[in-house]
């Protein structure tokens, strides 16, 4: 499947290719399961702690409780005790990474339309007045095409109002990264459960700023950016699985959310997230960076998608937090960061403020 989606986005090896490559789901059948590779062998020099760049331990574990203490809408995070509930979500969460099926099955598929307009955009020679009578038949679509070919990427001197105006305003690769963002964003209806309602919207938004991060700096870098991209994205495909566990076993409102239980579900979240990806057949590389994400240790040497990620994730945390007004010291947290990590930071803040001005 990764390799039907390189085809879609003509990926080139330096990274310099439009990404847009969001979750696959069970409508693209993998033609096998790949095993987790292991990390690839690092340099012959010292291990390098996961506090990259300079970027205190102590500041990382204070964003990551900080975040999770938002994500559950707590004013602060010194609830250290589990509660029964949380327990029992925990031990059904182990209990499905222990059973042959991967956890993808809780994974909502795709819309019908979207699979015909990911198949038609193929090809270079896609017909503009097929796509957007595909697309015409997806209310949500319609509104997300024209809504992009009207934003200040594509400004125009005219509002855009129709359908084949903006497809060709957008052209391929401005439909293909709108198509799967629409594709793969959380389905949230109001027959969803109370914490999927309140909390996927959230991850959601962690998701594509720290997949837009971790593609930022792989560039800066010379890594692979498809892999770079995938990992921001993919590694929380757990935790929007874990919500339905949750919706499932507790009481609508019912208080979620110590830090007992957030350390404890965001390791495992990170591990369903490797099962799902190894049943979808995602790259070795992928899977390892994400699963180096659940090791807590201080000082632990990851592959060099693993540390890219662990940037990627602290930044575009740090960067939610600040939009919210969690008490973040921006310049504080800040500190220590290389000057690509600091680019990438400020160009973050600058989509974020740009989306919601």
């Amino acid at each position: 499947m990764v390799q039907w989606l390189r085809r879609l986005f003509k990926y080139d090896r330096q990274g310099t290719g439009e990404i847009a490559v969001l979750v696959a789901t069970q409508s693209l059948v993998p033609e096998g399961e790949v095993s987790p590779a292991a990390p690839p062998p690092m340099p012959a020099m010292p291990a390098a702690p996961t506090d990259t760049a300079g970027v205190s331990w102590l500041i990382r574990e204070e964003i990551n409780a900080n975040f999770t203490s938002w994500l559950f809408a707590r004013s602060d995070y010194t609830d250290l005790q589990s509660s029964r509930t949380e327990q029992t979500i925990l031990a059904t969460l182990r209990e499905i990474l222990d059973s042959p099926q991967s956890g993808a099955q809780l994974v909502r598929r795709m819309p019908g339309v979207i699979p015909q307009l990911l198949q038609s955009l193929r090809t270079d020679d896609f017909s503009g007045a097929d796509l957007s009578r595909k697309i015409s038949h997806d209310v949500v679509l319609v509104a997300e095409v024209i809504r992009l070919a009207n934003s200040s990427r594509y400004a125009q001197h005219e509002a855009i109002t129709s359908i084949e105006h903006a497809v060709m305003v957008l052209g391929q690769s401005g439909l293909r990264h709108l198509i799967t963002t629409v594709a793969f964003r959380p389905i949230i209806d109001v027959k969803s459960g109370y914490f999927t309602r309140a909390i996927a919207p959230r991850i959601w938004d962690h998701s594509e700023h720290c997949a837009i991060a971790s593609r930022l700096l792989a560039q800066q870098t010379g890594m692979n950016g498809f892999d770079a991209f995938l990992a921001g994205l993919v590694q929380n495909v757990g935790l929007i699985v874990s919500l339905r566990v949750m919706d499932q076993s507790a009481e609508g409102g019912e208080a979620l959310g110590s830090a007992g239980f957030c350390n404890q579900l965001i390791a495992l979240a990170r591990k369903l997230s490797c099962s799902i990806g190894r049943e979808w057949n995602f790259p070795p590389e992928v899977l390892t960076a994400i699963e180096e994400q659940a090791i807590v240790q201080r000082h632990v040497s990851q592959s060099t998608v693993g540390r890219n990620l662990s940037m990627a994730d602290y930044l575009s945390k740090l960067n939610l937090l600040v939009q919210a007004e969690r008490k973040v010291e921006d310049a504080a947290c800040t500190q220590g960061l290389s000057e690509s990590e600091l680019a990438c930071y400020v160009e973050l803040k600058a989509l974020t403020e740009n989306s919601t001005g």
